[in-house]
């Protein structure tokens, strides 16, 4: 009997005892997320004489990122924050927009974006921007009717052409002004 109760403890300690010790040293991030290590659930920001800095691990001024995967971690002593950075998809109202001869084009569209999980990008992405949703459709609101007021002519090009265009005038500006990526833009209308 002693060596079944010996076995069972053993079998227990192995199951139960050892994965929860583990998880005190682990943190898995799961695909399409990433982690931001934060004190009192705020972004901490590495500074230039941080060791991740001198060792060449890491730049001053971005936070601490954690990409997919499991990782080898304190989370008893640091917290993390999961970010989700899966692409998402926004509407934009349709507008009416005049064309370089003066016709009107009703036009509706919508873009794909996402944040980009790097240090700089999430510190900005967190901190910086109030409402990235709304920030990044203004900002292909602009480059759409930057680009509707040099076409000539009463038709538009088609929607994909069209579509084209504007992400080219907004990717670069998305990206550097919040950290977000834009990845297509559709004209619908």
């Amino acid at each position: 009997m002693s060596t079944l109760v010996k076995s069972g403890t053993a079998v227990l300690t192995t199951l139960l005892v050892v994965p929860m010790l583990l998880k005190l040293f682990l943190v898995t991030v799961d695909e399409g997320w990433a982690a931001i290590r934060t004190r009192n659930g705020k972004p901490i920001i590495r500074r230039a004489s941080s060791r991740a800095v001198r060792t060449g691990r890491g730049t001053a001024g971005e936070v601490v990122v954690l990409q997919p995967g499991t990782h080898g971690a304190f989370p008893m002593f640091y917290l993390y924050k999961l970010i989700d950075v899966r692409v998402r998809s926004t509407d934009l109202p349709a507008r009416q927009l005049t064309g370089a001869t003066g016709h009107q084009h009703l036009v509706h569209a919508s873009f794909e974006w996402r944040p980009i999980a790097t240090g700089r990008d999430l510190r900005v992405f967190e901190l910086d921007v109030v409402n990235v949703k709304e920030r990044a459709a203004n900002i292909v609101s602009a480059a759409l009717r930057d680009v509707i007021r040099t076409l000539e002519g009463d038709e538009l090009p088609h929607n994909s052409e069209l579509g084209i265009r504007v992400l080219q005038e907004c990717a670069e500006k998305t990206l550097h002004a919040f950290g977000v990526e834009v990845l297509s833009v559709m004209i619908t209308g």
